[in-house]
Formats: structure tokens, sequence, C-alpha cells
């Protein structure tokens, strides 16, 4: 069973920084592609960024781009969302999502593995 973990938010002012991580218990886990989704109070799932499983192609939403980068150790089993100039719209649960051979799709029915979650909440 592939376990995800997220860790790593938390309540920041707008305009500061937070870094996610996604620990995959897996001992494949660089053949996993890997994605991150938002829940906002009162609004859709929304996709955030993806990178590729074994490499360093990544994918963005358009309303954030610029403004977040995903990366992944495969040394450490972990992907790294790191996420500076928040704003308050940034506020959401922050899931960690994960595929065999997946190469970065938008598509939260592309991921079969999810992550318990982890709150961000940024304050105005």
């Amino acid at each position: 069973q592939v376990q995800l973990v997220e860790s790593g938010g938390g309540l920041v002012q707008a305009g500061g920084s937070l870094r996610l991580s996604c620990a995959i218990s897996d001992g494949t886990f660089s053949s996993y592609g890997t994605a991150w989704f938002r829940y906002a109070p009162g609004k859709e799932r929304e996709f955030v960024a993806a990178i590729q499983w074994g490499g360093s192609s990544t994918n963005y939403a358009d309303s954030i781009q610029g403004r977040v980068a995903v990366s992944r150790d495969n040394a450490k089993d972990t992907v790294t969302l790191q996420m500076n100039s928040l704003k308050p719209e940034d506020t959401a649960v922050y899931y960690c999502a994960a595929a065999l051979f997946e190469l970065g799709s938008q598509l939260a029915s592309r991921y079969p593995y999810w992550g318990q979650g982890t709150q961000v909440t940024v304050s105005s």
C-alpha cells in the first residue's frame, strides 16, 4: 500500500512563503509522478502543480505559476512544493497525489494515491 504524508503547512502572512513536502512510502519513488491539489472552502478542487516520474518536467496551474515551484528528491523519496508571495486566496488544504509513470497531468482522476492533506492559511 502506497502512503503519502504531507507536511509543512501552517499559518503565514500575505507575502510570505511556505514549503510543503510529500513523503511517499514506496521503494520505487522515482516511478511516481506527483501532483499537488488544493481544496478551499466553498470552492472546487484545484490543481496546483505536478512533476513527472523519474525526471524534472513540471506542470503548473496558470493561476499560480510564477509563485510556486515543485521539485523531487529521489534520494529522500520526497516531493517539495515551494510557495512564495502567498495570498489570502491561497488558503486551502493542500493534498499530494501520486501515480505510477505519470507525466504530470492536471486531472485528479489520474492519481490513485492521495495524502491526508495539510492546511495552509494565509492571513491578510
